[in-house]
């Protein structure tokens, strides 16, 4: 994990990777209206400060339902803290955030509730040491959604057949590689039976070698349907995977679009020099990158 950021535990990531699913957002009068409109959430004028340092500053976004969703762009842009807004793991200072719609910014909101409905896929995975494979799918679900012993075990062994490691429920998880464990994260989050899935840089920790697996896992949830929200550098899998791409830098959404358009054509000189370092980083020149703020013009197609 990045320095800087603090690492969730396995009691929050068992708590946050419960269900998510999109209802629709809005502004907090019109949920009702936003859930027709099949919004999973809704970001509206967002901002969030450590201190004096501005983080996010004034974001206006939103993911449909069945919708994927891919944020790029440089470390301390914001992509993470963007993300931990979602389900409330960092309070934003201003701004409205409506999950499913609820406005999860509400005061009075029952977060434990909507947090129940959204998977979330930390950089570490989280897991608790001393329980097995199997016994980490099954703790949230016994303890959270009060299932039976014999249903979480049905549950369990179905999302870790999901992703391929039928064959480990017994290992814990210093017994397994470091994709092994990622993968039975995702796998503890879909037996939470969520709607939605928030993926904070699931490959960063990872050895190149391991990334493939836990990217076909996501190509997989992609293509039945699941609403992702998904903070990465893999920029193979943003352009084949991702419905929508959107690059932040600074704090601010700079540019959005399809895959093609802002990965393959972007418009924005910040986009163009980001995806050249990431995309051929041999090729890089030591010099200053466009600065960009609250007043970029943004880029949306």
């Amino acid at each position: 994990m990045k320095a800087g950021k603090e690492p969730a535990s396995p009691e929050q990531a068992c708590q946050s990777g419960q269900s998510g699913q999109s209802g629709q957002s809005g502004q907090s009068g019109q949920a009702g209206q936003a859930g027709q409109a099949g919004q999973a959430i809704e970001v509206q004028d967002l901002h969030k400060a450590f201190g004096d340092l501005e983080v996010l500053k004034g974001i206006d976004f939103s993911v449909g339902r069945g919708e994927v969703v891919c944020v790029i762009g440089p470390s301390g842009s914001g992509k993470s803290t963007l993300l931990r807004c979602v389900n409330l793991l960092e309070e934003p200072t201003s701004g409205t955030v409506t999950v499913a719609g609820t406005e999860v910014t509400d005061p009075d909101v029952d977060i434990d509730r909507v947090r129940r409905r959204i998977g979330m896929v930390f950089q570490s995975f989280n897991l608790f040491p001393h329980l097995t494979a199997l016994e980490n799918l099954t703790i949230a679900q016994r303890r959270v959604l009060r299932r039976g012993k014999e249903e979480a075990n049905r549950v369990a062994r179905r999302n870790l057949r999901r992703v391929g490691l039928s064959e480990k429920e017994a290992a814990y998880p210093a017994q397994l590689s470091g994709g092994q464990q990622q993968r039975v994260a995702i796998a503890r989050a879909l037996s939470m039976d969520p709607e939605l899935m928030l993926f904070d840089e699931p490959t960063s920790a990872l050895d190149p070698e391991l990334v493939g697996d836990v990217l076909a896992v996501m190509r997989s949830l992609a293509r039945e349907g699941m609403t992702m929200l998904v903070v990465t550098h893999e920029m193979s899998f943003a352009r084949e995977v991702a419905d929508r791409v959107v690059f932040m830098d600074g704090g601010v959404i700079v540019e959005q679009g399809t895959p093609d358009r802002v990965v393959g054509d972007p418009q924005h000189e910040r986009t163009r020099t980001f995806l050249a370092r990431v995309l051929d980083p041999a090729a890089a020149e030591v010099g200053e990158v466009p600065d960009v703020g609250p007043h970029t013009k943004r880029v949306d197609r």
